[in-house]
């Protein structure tokens, strides 16, 4: 009886070391999807700030809006605009109503706004040089009074998103190691209660991968369990924020969140393994005397 009872005592310290391994894991690879999610989004990230800078095209005070209309039509054919957006010139008013207030445009008999044409460019043209060439061509135009972007703008955000890109892989690269530390814990702490039994092993014979071998395939399984959990989990948190932020998800690929679950698996299955397969190296290196003493 206290034999069964001391077996049912052990398997359920196994269980328990198993789950916290498992829950472990889970947030670490958990962690290192959505840092990967991230940098293999980091371009479409960039691009899509990137279309979203606008340049406003403000055209001749006598230029009709028929006029305007059909340049804004010619506009859309230029290599490297993406999209254009028509502002008349009651929509410009009331958009200079809200920030400036009525009072200040009542000082005018005229209302001195414009028709303008807003233009969103493709991500490879909104580079300092691309936009300078850019304007020069659209300020050629008869009709065309002046051509306006904020080049601090561009140049910020040019050089932000490089460093966050930069930062992003460095913060994927840690986060593997700092897995990588975590579960080599772990799996020694889970192995430490075995110690005797593969020491036992060793003495009779048994060869270092005939004793591995058990324990690897153990921890491939573990990893492949941990790793579906955290994309389970991943999935349920990109669930949670589309419902919030449903535009930011345009950016988003199903090709890239595919290869980010293939480099969870990956993270969690290799880690798993080649720290398991330390940890008992090692203990099947330890003498007599290291064993008790452990």
């Amino acid at each position: 009886m206290p034999s069964q009872r001391q077996n049912t005592t052990i398997s359920r310290r196994l269980v328990s070391a198993w789950i916290s391994t498992i829950i472990s894991l889970s947030m670490v690879l958990l962690l290192v999807g959505i840092g990967a999610l991230l940098l293999v989004n980091a371009r479409a990230v960039s691009d899509y700030f990137k279309e979203n800078v606008q340049v406003s095209v403000l055209l001749k005070e006598q230029v009709q809006e028929d006029e305007a209309r059909e340049y804004e039509h010619q506009l859309g054919t230029v290599p490297g605009v993406r999209s254009t957006h028509f502002i008349s010139r009651e929509q410009g008013v009331e958009e200079m109503s809200r920030m400036l207030g009525r009072d200040f445009l009542d000082v005018f008999e005229q209302a001195p706004v414009p028709i303008s044409i807003d233009v969103n460019l493709e991500a490879a043209y909104v580079s300092p040089d691309s936009l300078e060439l850019m304007k020069t061509r659209l300020s050629r135009s008869p009709l065309v009074e002046e051509v306006v972007y904020q080049t601090s703008l561009v140049e910020a955000l040019n050089q932000n998103l490089q460093k966050i890109s930069l930062a992003l892989a460095v913060l994927v690269a840690l986060l593997l190691f700092i897995s990588f530390v975590l579960i080599a814990n772990t799996v020694r702490l889970e192995l430490f209660s075995r110690r005797f039994s593969i020491h036992t092993m060793h003495l009779v014979g048994a060869t270092r991968a005939f004793i591995r071998a058990p324990f690897v395939g153990r921890a491939v399984l573990q990893g492949l369990f941990a790793s579906l959990v955290a994309i389970l989990l991943l999935l349920g948190g990109l669930f949670i924020l589309r419902q919030e932020f449903s535009q930011m998800f345009e950016i988003f690929s199903m090709e890239s969140l595919l290869k980010v679950m293939g480099v969870m698996v990956l993270s969690g299955v290799g880690i798993c393994a080649l720290s398991t397969f330390f940890v008992v190296n090692r203990l099947v290196g330890y003498n007599r005397d290291k064993v008790y003493s452990l």
